[in-house]
């Protein structure tokens, strides 16, 4: 088992191994392109449904099934922010989504084993770009290629969870690597890797701490929020969306989750790793649901690192003391993760009063209440040190 193997690196983690502006889309996408590199001005227009409607349908179902990767990632980028625009860019959201972009996210979303609206991977993981070249990617490097309507806040906010995304190459390795130091029986290697790790929470967390400097709790709120929302439990929008002219769909509202930092795939692998276990509650299905949304390659490294990490059982039977702390302190530094996670969802989201349709305080982008689940998470996680 080795990161390559999910199209992962060290130096990286999740995040693509290409830069968004680096990706050539094929001619018949440069309608689409121009649209989405123009896109906060079509939205400044206050109807944005007007402009998106007229955009030609490339017909790539053909296309999406066969073409390179990294072409079909990136077209799930411009397609899905584009989509988000026409359901949420007008006061009133439609119960139809018409064909001309309902066909082609749907082709790219069926290449890609995920959802047609925008997904965490199309939101941060593939939407970047270095800013030098010739220099490291870093949070001081680094800018969102494609945006909705723009600004400081709404870039800040992206490109904080890349930076973290970042760091937590560090967290995934080590975490390939711990399986393998278990399976051999080498207790020391094990806490030399535990502690790299607990270094890498710590850069992890400095970053997640610098979100307010320049993402503002009632700007998010309002102006960067809407856009992310799917269609599932929105009241803004019934029973779902309908994709026009998707035979599978059969003419049906399709009820898809939005958006969301859930579905990043540090704190599932982390507590695949640690075996660390949740009890049933809403947000536990709500999570379990979400996985569905993330890249295949990412569920199948969560999924493998739970069927082989033993190291919770390693490092009790062991019966190291410092072994045993070094394990704990990452599941603190998860604890602690998640504790500011809280405190975010908080005030960025639960304090703030709503004034859109469908951007309710009480309900995460993804569709469902989140506060108590949160903290309820949160304890389980602390109260499973060994």
């Amino acid at each position: 088992m080795k990161l390559s193997d999910y199209g992962m690196s060290r130096e990286r983690g999740y995040l693509a191994a290409f830069e968004l502006d680096e990706v050539t889309l094929p001619a018949a996408f440069h309608p689409i392109v121009e649209a989405a590199e123009r896109l906060s001005g079509i939205i400044s227009t206050t109807r944005p449904r007007h402009f998106l409607g007229k955009l030609p349908d490339p017909r790539i179902e053909s296309w999406a099934r066969e073409a390179p990767e990294e072409q079909v990632r990136a077209a799930m980028v411009r397609y899905s922010f584009l989509v988000q625009t026409y359901v949420w860019g007008e006061p009133k959201a439609p119960q139809h989504l018409p064909a001309n972009l309902a066909r082609p996210i749907v082709a790219i979303a069926d290449r890609l084993g995920q959802a047609p609206l925008l997904p965490y991977s199309g939101y941060v993981l593939d939407n970047w770009a270095r800013l030098d070249k010739s220099a490291p990617l870093s949070l001081d490097n680094v800018r969102m290629v494609q945006n909705f309507a723009g600004g400081e806040d709404e870039n800040w906010f992206v490109l904080i969870h890349i930076a973290i995304e970042l760091e937590a190459g560090v967290l995934l390795d080590n975490a390939v690597r711990l399986i393998d130091a278990v399976a051999a029986g080498d207790a020391g290697t094990c806490e030399a890797l535990l502690h790299e790790m607990n270094a890498a929470w710590d850069k992890i967390y400095a970053i997640f701490w610098r979100m307010p400097e320049h993402c503002d709790p009632y700007v998010y709120f309002n102006r960067v929020r809407p856009w992310i929302h799917g269609w599932a439990n929105n009241p803004a929008l019934g029973g779902g969306l309908v994709y026009e002219g998707v035979d599978k769909y059969a003419g049906k509202p399709m009820a898809f989750r939005g958006q969301t930092g859930s579905q990043s795939s540090i704190v599932p692998a982390m507590d695949a790793l640690f075996g660390v276990a949740h009890s049933d509650d809403p947000l536990k299905s709500f999570l379990d649901e979400l996985h569905h949304y993330r890249p295949v390659p990412h569920r199948r490294f969560i999924e493998d690192i739970a069927a082989r990490s033993t190291l919770r059982q390693f490092v009790t039977e062991a019966g190291s003391a410092s072994l045993t702390d070094a394990f704990n302190a990452n599941l603190e530094q998860v604890a602690r993760f998640r504790t500011r996670h809280l405190e975010y969802a908080a005030s960025y989201i639960n304090k703030q009063a709503s004034a859109l349709p469908g951007n309710d305080p009480d309900v995460g982008t993804g569709g469902t209440p989140f506060m108590k689940y949160l903290k309820k998470h949160r304890d389980e996680n602390a109260a499973q040190v060994i």
